[in-house]
């Protein structure tokens, strides 16, 4: 069974950090010469896709995971699937970009340093944090920061899984609402605690109790969902203007300002689940939405390579001051969809089935 509107939402949450990154590189194009740079302000918090992201994650696993709690053998099983799900493209991305970092550090700056730093790697491919040279705490693979936080999701709701579904939700949010406090109370905390601690972590909390909300029967009228989608879309432009004036969204902000809209259009999606006969049978442009919502992970994790190409593309042929900036900012992001979408078929998917099924021969 197929959520479609969490899947449209989660193709929405990965093409808004595409986004928010291409303006990024359309910001250097112009420091290049190839015209003037965009404004700063902007009409969404694009990079609030990644809360998104964690909202609806917190939805899906304990939606979708949960069904093992109390089964023997469930927290293996459980971490053998998202082992499946998550490290095969993530550890093929990260070692194309250390192949960069090695061959062609002037292209990475900063984290170029990290590929001869071997306690770095080894914590980059274990999800744990670590802090590079001037404190921020990022993998090598910099978008790898927020896997380190699925990761520590994962082991928690596994851990709790022996509790039964409810119970998992219980062990879950409480162990996360400590971790918060501690990081608010505790000074001087060691690097991972200190960033497992960030107030966004409560934003994969919210999502669980959606979940079990919904499996309590919690189902909007179609009138209520779309004012959850409009209030979640108007606190999302309303985050945008308060951010202008702050500057950054730091600590308990965060998932105050921007969590909080994500949590409203997740709750806005929850409406029947449907199977692939219904889903078949949707208009081709909703099917289009629910297929790259099964390819976001492979477009968050790419788009970075394909706006980069995109980029010097453009430089190069000297195309970027005829298109600059949103035909470039258009061009690089149907070339991260495109990518996304053929990487998604021919690479992640038969990984995932293949390392699923070495993990768990076991599983359907």
């Amino acid at each position: 069974m197929t959520f479609a509107a969490v899947q449209i939402l989660r193709a929405a949450a990965a093409l808004m950090v595409a986004w928010h990154h291409a303006r990024h590189e359309v910001g250097l194009m112009a420091g290049r010469g190839a015209g003037p740079a965009l404004d700063s302000a902007t009409l969404l918090p694009w990079w609030g896709g990644v809360d998104l992201f964690f909202v609806i994650s917190g939805f899906v696993i304990v939606h979708a995971g949960g069904r093992l709690a109390g089964r023997p053998g469930a927290r293996v099983r459980f971490l053998a699937h998202r082992v499946a799900r998550v490290v095969p493209l993530y550890w093929l991305v990260s070692l194309l970009y250390l192949a960069l970092a090695l061959t062609r550090p002037d292209l990475l700056g900063e984290a170029a340093a990290l590929a001869r730093d071997s306690s770095a790697l080894v914590a980059s491919f274990l999800f744990w944090p670590a802090a590079r040279p001037d404190g921020t705490i990022q993998p090598l693979y910099g978008l790898g920061w927020t896997l380190n936080y699925e990761a520590l999701f994962y082991v928690l709701f596994a851990a709790g899984l022996g509790l039964g579904r409810r119970g998992a939700v219980a062990w879950l949010c409480g162990t996360l609402t400590v971790l918060v406090a501690v990081g608010a109370l505790v000074p001087g905390l060691p690097v991972p605690l200190r960033f497992w601690s960030n107030p966004i972590v409560l934003e994969f909390a919210a999502g669980a109790g959606l979940a079990l909300a919904y499996r309590a029967g919690f189902r909007p009228a179609l009138p209520v969902r779309i004012a959850l989608a409009v209030l979640g879309v108007l606190g999302l432009v309303l985050a945008a203007r308060v951010l202008a004036g702050l500057g950054e969204a730091d600590g308990g902000l965060r998932p105050l300002l921007v969590g909080g809209p994500a949590i409203l259009l997740v709750a806005a999606a929850l409406g029947p689940a449907r199977d692939v006969a219904q889903v078949v049978r949707l208009p081709s442009p909703m099917r289009g939405l629910i297929g790259l919502g099964d390819a976001s992970y492979a477009l968050y994790l790419v788009h970075p390579f394909a706006l980069r190409l995109v980029r010097e593309g453009l430089l190069r042929f000297g195309l970027a001051p005829a298109l600059h900036p949103w035909g470039s900012m258009t061009l690089m992001l149907a070339v991260s969809v495109a990518a996304s979408l053929a990487i998604h078929r021919r690479v992640e998917r038969p990984l995932t089935r293949a390392l699923r099924k070495r993990l768990d021969p076991g599983a359907p």
